[in-house]
């Protein structure tokens, strides 16, 4: 117990997307591992209704959550909220996406967060089409710029984001061969392991992995230090 020392806050990634196919699971896997390496602790939350789910990937730190219902909510908001030093990864599907932040929005999600040292970090993986559009916009006016992050994965979305999606703060997953992303889709592949494994560290997959490590370390470094005071 941290008796007398300040409580460091606690990191909620919200991972999402208005549209689906744009790897937003691939990116709440990753961000999940980047945690538990480093951390040796994370929660990670599926709210997602088809397959591939992250639960299916990460059994053992995942658990389902359900926001079609006030008493799911309820239930999921209570962890969230709880200053408790495990960074938590929700893996909202797109299907839900409207209804949580509807919910954000009804029971000030954001300022009770705040209140109890926690540090929302909402990361938008985008498209190019108009429903992804309209959601980043309305994304803009709900949630403070410091901690809207828009995700470009190259692999889904080939071309360039919307100008307003890159006023904001952007981050880049590079795009991997197709038969390297084949490769890291498959059930029961963990991406600290095959960095721990793979001994060419000049692999493709290798740097991919390390590169997207040090992007979600960049943007704890960036971002929680600003809540710490």
């Amino acid at each position: 117990m941290r008796t007398g020392l300040a409580i460091l806050p606690t990191p909620v990634y919200i991972i999402c997307s208005a549209s689906p196919q744009v790897g937003k699971t691939l990116i709440a896997r990753l961000l999940s591992e980047f945690l538990l390496l480093k951390n040796g602790a994370v929660l990670s939350f599926d709210i997602n209704l088809r397959e591939p789910s992250l639960l299916d990937y990460l059994p053992s730190i995942t658990e389902t959550a359900d926001v079609t219902d006030t008493y799911g909510k309820m239930q999921l908001v209570d962890r969230l909220v709880l200053n408790d030093g495990v960074a938590k990864v929700i893996d909202l599907g797109f299907h839900a996406f409207d209804e949580f932040f509807k919910m954000c929005g009804e029971i000030g999600f954001l300022s009770e967060a705040i209140q109890q040292r926690v540090v929302p970090i909402v990361l938008f993986v985008a498209d190019t089409d108009r429903v992804s559009a309209r959601a980043h916009e309305m994304l803009r006016r709900l949630i403070p710029t410091q901690i809207l992050i828009t995700v470009h994965n190259e692999f889904f979305v080939r071309g360039d984001l919307f100008e307003a999606m890159n006023q904001g703060r952007v981050i880049r997953l590079a795009a991997l061969p197709v038969f390297l992303h084949n490769y890291i889709c498959r059930l029961g592949l963990s991406f600290t392991g095959y960095l721990r494994h793979e001994r060419d560290s000049t692999s493709e997959l290798h740097q991919w992995i390390r590169q997207n490590y040090t992007i979600f370390r960049d943007i704890e470094m960036s971002v929680i230090p600003q809540w710490s005071s």
